[in-house]
């Protein structure tokens, strides 16, 4: 699981990243991610050294089974972990995983996630 200061939620924060995030898509994710205004006192800011807030979403469109969609999570959340240090502090996060998901695996989460945040210019350390 990831540390609460890490996570998105209120529903108020998902609606905000879908109303004025950036997207990318790749085979079995989508991420949407928003950055927060640069400006003290925004008050939806969060304190920089929390680092960003993620939510992931896996719809019953995925899977409808609760073990397969949890199962699904845990490796998005495990791949997540590994980048999480790299990622910009001030951002919330919405992933998304589309129904082809459950075909993937741990390796194939990380892979596809760190070439979104290089898409979206967010990954610190890329090469």
């Amino acid at each position: 699981m990831l540390p609460k200061h890490n996570r998105l939620r209120r529903s108020q924060q998902f609606s905000q990243v879908y109303r004025q995030g950036r997207k990318a898509v790749s085979a079995h994710l989508i991420v949407r991610l928003w950055a927060l205004p640069a400006a003290p006192g925004a008050g939806t800011s969060t304190p920089s050294s929390a680092g960003p807030c993620v939510g992931i979403v896996v719809s019953l469109k995925v899977h409808k089974r609760a073990v397969v969609r949890n199962r699904l999570k845990r490796q998005v959340r495990a791949a997540l972990r590994a980048l999480l240090p790299r990622l910009s502090p001030a951002l919330w996060i919405v992933i998304s995983l589309k129904p082809e998901a459950t075909e993937c695996e741990y390796g194939e989460f990380l892979r596809e996630l760190e070439q979104l945040f290089t898409k979206l210019e967010v990954l610190h350390g890329h090469s």
